[in-house]
């Protein structure tokens, strides 16, 4: 079983739209274990990547703050 979503927003959004890992690795054209480590934070995602995981998930105006910090 994969870990869950590190941004609480990301898993609501997955659970709501019944999305997983797998499901997010082909929209963006990665693979699921990529996805994994930009949904867990060991990976960062390219703008490219981010846009297209909101999309797909219907997220907007996500906080730059946090978990989606660009300083780590």
């Amino acid at each position: 079983m994969a870990p869950d979503p590190r941004c609480t927003a990301l898993a609501n959004a997955m659970k709501a739209k019944g999305k997983s890992y797998a499901d997010l690795a082909t929209a963006i054209g990665k693979s699921e274990q990529h996805v994994i480590e930009i949904c867990t934070g060991t990976a960062r995602p390219t703008d490219t990547e981010f846009n297209t995981l909101a999309q797909v998930l219907g997220i907007s105006n996500v906080p730059h703050e946090g978990v989606h910090s660009t300083t780590k």
